[in-house]
């Protein structure tokens, strides 16, 4: 008997099984030890796209010229991106060119980033670096090829680098620091945000959660457990909520900082 209550109260003394960054490293469960391993997080981008692409191919299958409401909401969804990340930044005539490249990546993140609070997966598909890295890579490659077609390597290099109008001598300076922006902070700055903020945003969530199946399961005192456990859970839940939101502006604010990078290639009119 003495034992028993030694052990629950050890229990009870340990604490909640808290997350962890090495979460976001899951071992493999698919094609172990091959170059084609999967672990959970792979098979969560795959289910992703899966999703994403049979979704929105069976929405342009069955489109109507009087659109439903789940049509009605993917057209506003396109549309949002075309008029007010694409259209508000470069103009029309430029934006063309790259609507449907932002509104692949605003798609993309935002079901990617989604996967975060569907049971089952409560992995975000971004939450490493990887996919945040490919997305940002492309962007770089775009702005590149714009700047090159439209200016010119060397003068847009020249632009870029070397401002008018300030001292030589503080070109010993300025133009390494503008070309490292170009080719490294850029998509740096792309990367760190979006894994940066679906990191953070899981473990606060998981946290919660965590804390909450504790107290409600775990705790001995009950009478306390319960309304502490209901505290946290509630705190779960306005998290998830939150990171709903959150999946969402990231996937805005990629799209936007994408369609900026690209249209200070072009020279200015």
């Amino acid at each position: 008997m003495i034992e028993a209550v030694g052990a629950n109260m050890l229990l009870a003394s340990s604490g909640p099984d808290l997350p962890g960054v090495n979460d976001f490293l899951p071992p493999e469960i698919l094609f172990q030890g091959t170059p084609f391993a999967i672990n959970r997080i792979i098979l969560i981008r795959l289910v992703a796209t899966v999703v994403l692409l049979v979704v929105l191919g069976i929405t342009a299958a069955r489109a109507k010229l009087i659109p439903g409401r789940w049509q009605g909401l993917v057209e506003y969804g396109i549309e949002f991106v075309r008029n007010n990340v694409v259209y508000e930044t470069m103009g029309e005539l430029r934006g063309r060119r790259y609507v449907p490249m932002i509104t692949t990546l605003f798609f993309t993140i935002f079901v990617f980033n989604l996967f975060g609070i569907i049971p089952g997966a409560n992995m975000a598909a971004t939450a490493t670096v990887t996919m945040p890295l490919v997305f940002a890579i492309w962007v770089l490659i775009q702005y590149w090829i714009a700047a090159v077609r439209e200016k010119g390597l060397w003068h847009y290099i020249r632009d870029e680098c070397f401002t008018p109008g300030v001292p030589w001598p503080i070109y010993i300076l300025l133009a390494p620091i503008q070309l490292l922006e170009l080719l490294i902070v850029r998509p740096a700055s792309l990367t760190i945000r979006l894994f940066a903020n679906m990191i953070s945003g899981h473990l606060v969530l998981a946290t919660c959660l965590a804390f909450a199946q504790y107290w409600f399961i775990e705790a001995a005192n009950k009478f306390v457990g319960i309304p502490v456990g209901g505290l946290w859970f509630v705190g779960g839940f306005v998290m998830t909520l939150f990171e709903a939101f959150i999946a969402f502006l990231q996937a805005y604010v990629f799209a936007i900082l994408a369609t900026v990078y690209i249209n200070l290639s072009y020279p200015d009119e």
